[in-house]
């Protein structure tokens, strides 16, 4: 965990603070003890947020910035309540959270007391190794200590809510467990993708990034100022209405992406689910959903994604420079009929790329995905691309296994390949431009 003071961020103070309110109770004494205490620790929180971010009051808010320790309780407070707020929780609705020991040991306790100021219970967190922290229910985390994926598995099913914090990967026991009754169980289970990842360096805009070349640390100053402001300030009413124009103009006909570099690809997504990443995370969401994603739901948000009927796939993708097996390949060109690469030809270390698609399922055309957040947009300067492509005007073109997004496609492989100088036209109408959304 980092030591605070060692590094500062200058926020404006703003009004997002949130009121929390207590429960009544009819609980035993000891209950009674906990209840106090989540309520002093509920109200310390919420000082913590005003102090940071000011309140509404009649007094007028001054414009003077105030230091905040990145990563203390301070700094991450706003930005739990907007989450817990987007969770809509119903009344005894169950949370957990998963972390990673060590890393950002704030977050458990900040989640705890606004799942239940919000009149959720927080069950626990848990991690690879086991339960940690002091909040939870004694129950659970007793239960989780030990316990296989499997016995996890059953501890869940009647938590609703899972919260995956930084730290965790999917291969991690509690994660793997949820994610078995998002499977499982569609509707009845959510989750929170805020792991603060998905950031990958630029070495050219021309050069597509795959998921693949790996993503850089989220932990520097301009990550965690960027991920932090697109959650404060997004408009969510705005974004979704974006996602509505999008879903209306494609399911009318034909998208087709372009680059500089000879990407010709055009494709058709008739009643295909779309994915919208719109920041909504309410259990009325979750059981509307018609896919996998629909129930995790990432923090910061933007994108839409949605798997294209793979018969109407036909073009080229065009890579300049790639980087396939971990090596780099030059001038790669992957030719599509019927979303099945029927061809590839490359300037330099084809092996490489031969080598990565031998996988089952690989050289099939995955997804199209399209970020609409003008706050996660690449940078003109010094630039990079954050938040897994979910940017305004970047492009997914990815190959591999769809299933998670409603597409036909199963197999073993999936990658991601972002494009940040597209074109991107729908039935004819511009709605990318060279890498720049347009179309609002």
């Amino acid at each position: 965990m980092r030591s605070a003071g060692l590094r500062t961020i200058e926020i404006a103070q703003s009004n997002n603070a949130g009121a929390h309110t207590t429960k009544p109770t009819t609980a035993s004494s000891s209950a009674r003890v906990k209840l106090i205490y989540r309520q002093i620790r509920t109200l310390c929180l919420v000082a913590t947020a005003v102090l940071a971010l000011g309140c509404d009051s009649d007094v007028p808010q001054t414009d003077q910035a105030q230091t905040v320790n990145i990563f203390d309780a301070q700094w991450w407070s706003p930005m739990v309540t907007v989450l817990v707020e987007r969770l809509q929780l119903a009344p005894g609705e169950r949370v957990f959270a998963v972390g990673r020991p060590g890393l950002h040991e704030e977050l458990p306790g900040l989640f705890a007391a606004a799942v239940e100021a919000a009149g959720g219970i927080y069950v626990g967190t848990l991690s690879a190794d086991g339960p940690y922290g002091r909040d939870g229910v004694a129950t659970f985390v007793e239960r989780a200590r030990g316990a296989d994926r499997g016995e996890l598995r059953e501890l869940l099913r009647d938590v609703s809510v899972g919260i995956m914090l930084p730290g965790p990967t999917p291969a991690d026991p509690p994660y793997a467990a949820m994610q078995d009754l998002l499977w499982e169980q569609l509707g009845q289970h959510r989750t929170v993708h805020f792991h603060w990842a998905g950031a990958y360096t630029v070495e050219d805009r021309s050069y597509p990034i795959g998921s693949t070349a790996g993503a850089v640390p989220t932990d520097g100053d301009r990550e965690v100022s960027l991920y932090r402001r697109a959650i404060l300030e997004q408009d969510f009413s705005e974004l979704r209405s974006r996602h509505d124009a999008f879903e209306q103009a494609a399911r009318a006909g034909e998208i087709h992406v372009t680059t500089a570099a000879g990407t010709d690809i055009r494709f058709r997504i008739g009643e295909r689910p779309i994915n919208r990443q719109d920041g909504d995370v309410s259990g009325a969401r979750a059981a509307a959903g018609a896919i996998l994603i629909d129930r995790e739901i990432e923090f910061p948000a933007g994108a839409v994604r949605v798997a294209p009927i793979e018969t109407s796939v036909h073009g080229v993708v065009v890579f300049p420079r790639s980087t396939w097996s971990g090596e780099t390949v030059d001038d790669l060109r992957l030719v599509f009929e019927e979303g099945i690469m029927i061809s590839l030809t490359a300037g330099s270390n084809l092996g490489a790329v031969e080598t990565e698609l031998a996988a089952e399922g690989a050289r099939s055309f995955r997804e199209f995905g399209l970020g609409f957040n003008a706050l996660l947009a690449v940078p003109t300067e010094d630039p990079w691309l954050p938040y897994f492509g979910y940017g305004a005007g970047v492009v997914r073109l990815s190959l591999g296994d769809n299933s998670e997004i409603g597409g036909n496609v199963e197999g073993n492989y999936v990658r991601w390949n972002f494009f940040l100088d597209a074109t991107v036209s729908i039935n004819g109408e511009t709605w990318v431009e060279d890498g720049r959304l347009v179309r609002f």
